[in-house]
């Protein structure tokens, strides 16, 4: 076993690691931009792939394609590792796809902020604390017009809400993607803290 309390074994685990991290490393951002004829979305705005950004390109539709299939290479880890090898496994590819949304090799290491991504991934995990997470981003968006700011509260929310449905196995995966989160948005804590972080539906500027 890799830990006590974990079926999955090293092999298993890093296996599904893999898995995860292929899928979850596929930059549909930067892709749809091009198809969409947006060019590349990484000179905009913050100059990540992921959906936020390529909204700022004021292409709906690319925005929500990008949303949707993030969100589904994270369910889709889960979903695969769960089948292979059990549903401890699938925490290791949950991690693993949310680390190749964030540090996509074929990409400089440089990738998304893993919002969607993450969803998908609490989606095929336990949906109820994926529609809390969801309803926690939707208000702070609503509230405060910041998506960075509402991706930082509903991700160190949901471990609370994983523990209070107590899923402790999900605790510790969530309590890892929430410090990811904490980590890849410290430019935007520091603006935050500034009060110079743009607003959702603000114009777009270079990178």
């Amino acid at each position: 076993m890799l830990v006590p309390f974990l079926t999955a074994t090293w092999i298993t685990a890093g296996e599904s690691l893999a898995i995860g991290y292929l899928l979850g490393s596929i930059p549909f951002g930067l892709l749809l931009s091009y198809a969409f004829g947006e060019g590349d979305v990484r000179k905009i705005g913050s100059g990540n792939i992921g959906a936020t950004n390529v909204l700022r390109t004021g292409n709906y539709a690319a925005a929500a394609l990008t949303l949707l299939l993030d969100a589904a290479k994270g369910a889709a880890s889960v979903v695969v590792a769960r089948e292979l090898f059990g549903a401890d496994a699938a925490l290791f590819a949950a991690l693993g796809a949310f680390l190749g949304h964030l540090f996509p090799a074929w990409l400089g290491f440089k990738g998304g902020k893993g919002v969607a991504v993450s969803l998908g991934i609490l989606l095929a995990l336990y949906w109820p604390v994926a529609l809390l997470a969801f309803a926690t981003w939707l208000a702070m968006v609503a509230i405060f017009r910041i998506s960075s700011l509402a991706a930082l509260v509903a991700a160190v929310a949901t471990p609370i809400y994983m523990f209070v449905f107590q899923r402790e196995h999900e605790v510790f995966l969530t309590v890892a993607l929430a410090l990811l989160v904490l980590f890849i948005h410290s430019q935007n804590i520091r603006r935050l803290l500034r009060g110079e972080e743009p607003r959702i539906g603000a114009a777009s500027k270079p990178a």
